[in-house]
């Protein structure tokens, strides 16, 4: 089967309609509430349209990627059998695992239609760029204290530090003059993530490094060490000047905790997760393998405060600021495990990937990195907050995510 684009289907409007899409997701992200339910319906149809080629090159694939699909396919078959065993539970209880798994449509597109993947590093770094400079109108700008765009400051923070983390990667595709482009994206992401406040996120960007020196040492020798410093001193002196508040953001976390386990106030950023875990522990080992529905874990919250083992504001908050605790409330040992698995078996993915013969091929290490960094990222983010509680942030994770795992299948198969 010829593998190779003609000059007329590169020019096809499905093709110019994709690389348009792939320019604009991260920023649609960042900057409207529909723009990611834009793109994935976007990347749904054309999957439809292309499905014949793009199931064929599938196949060819399917051993490399199955158990990421699989994943993703357990967590929407968990949803699917919970809503019919526990009547309680609403509908919407199964939009968000059916639509990170129909996210899985990319992988066809990509695979189908072979798009350059400088439009993909294009669109991350215009959409970190995009969003720093909406997010940093409206902190310096409008004087906002705590902005989050058009949604949760917490959430835009990290959705900003994730598309600086891919820029980074992207580094590793660029050459000479080219490389102050991605650098800006990176730049952009940290100032973005920084204009909101966002601390727990933070951890993401300093596994980055160490991913970053590892598994890019053989592509650019002395230059990624180059990169590997500036992005160092960048955050050293993010969290040294003032204006950007993130030392004072820091030493508040700290003295929270001091504050939490001395018998002070617990009514703080921190104060609030450390009680919000605690009595997700306490649901947990009522309930360690069934499923709860928002209402039975509020019921027992409720139970809890009564009974004076909680403090009373945790009947405030939906949800209890960490994913994996998150996933054991409602979905008990079993939900924890199918979350764990779409973001364990990715990583495992990248991870194989970077250390195979391929990673030798142009674009794959930079493609795979990004893909690591990502699962990195949302991982870390989700230790202090439930980064997969809203629709936008989930979809972003699997659309980007299947996404890369489409261009670097493309890129081991010789395709730019």
């Amino acid at each position: 089967m010829n593998n190779t684009l003609t000059k007329s289907q590169a020019k096809s409007p499905a093709v110019i309609f994709l690389h348009c899409l792939l320019l604009c997701f991260p920023a649609l992200t960042l900057l409207s509430n529909s723009g990611t339910g834009f793109c994935s319906f976007a990347f749904l149809l054309l999957a439809l349209v292309y499905h014949k080629a793009g199931g064929a090159a599938l196949g060819r694939h399917l051993s490399e990627i199955r158990w990421v699909l699989t994943a993703f396919g357990l967590a929407f078959l968990f949803a699917l059998s919970s809503l019919l065993l526990h009547p309680e539970l609403q509908l919407r209880w199964l939009e968000k695992p059916s639509r990170m798994l129909a996210a899985a449509s990319v992988l066809l597109v990509v695979l189908a239609l072979r798009p350059s993947r400088r439009l993909f590093w294009h669109g991350v770094i215009l959409g970190a760029i995009a969003g720093a400079a909406f997010i940093g109108y409206q902190r310096w700008g409008l004087g906002m204290e705590r902005p989050g765009g058009l949604i949760n400051a917490i959430t835009y923070g990290d959705l900003m530090l994730a598309v600086g983390l891919m820029c980074l990667a992207g580094m590793l595709d660029f050459r000479g003059r080219a490389l102050w482009w991605p650098a800006l994206g990176v730049l952009a992401g940290l100032v973005g993530s920084v204009a909101t406040g966002t601390r727990g996120g933070w951890l993401g960007a300093l596994l980055a490094l160490p991913l970053l020196l590892y598994y890019g040492r053989h592509m650019r020798g002395s230059k990624v060490l180059a990169i590997g410093a500036a992005v160092l001193t960048l955050l050293t002196a993010v969290y040294l000047i003032p204006q950007t508040g993130l030392r004072e953001r820091v030493a508040e976390g700290v003295n929270d905790v001091s504050s939490y386990y001395n018998g002070g106030n617990a009514f703080t950023n921190v104060g609030v997760r450390l009680e919000l875990w605690k009595g997700a522990g306490m649901l947990i080992s009522r309930h360690p393998w069934s499923v709860s529905s928002p209402q039975q874990m509020r019921q027992g919250f409720e139970q809890a405060v009564a009974e004076q083992r909680l403090d009373p504001f945790v009947l405030q908050f939906e949800h209890v600021h960490n994913d994996a605790l998150q996933a054991a409330v409602y979905g008990g040992l079993p939900g924890l495990l199918i979350w764990a698995a779409t973001l364990l078996l990715p990583l495992l993915y990248f991870l194989h990937l970077l250390r195979s013969r391929e990673a030798d091929r142009p674009g794959v290490t930079p493609l795979a990195l990004a893909g690591l960094l990502l699962v990195v990222g949302y991982f870390s983010f989700g230790l202090t907050e439930v980064i997969f509680w809203t629709m936008r942030s989930s979809l972003f994770y699997a659309l980007m995510l299947f996404l890369i795992m489409g261009l670097c299948l493309n890129a081991k198969d010789g395709h730019d």
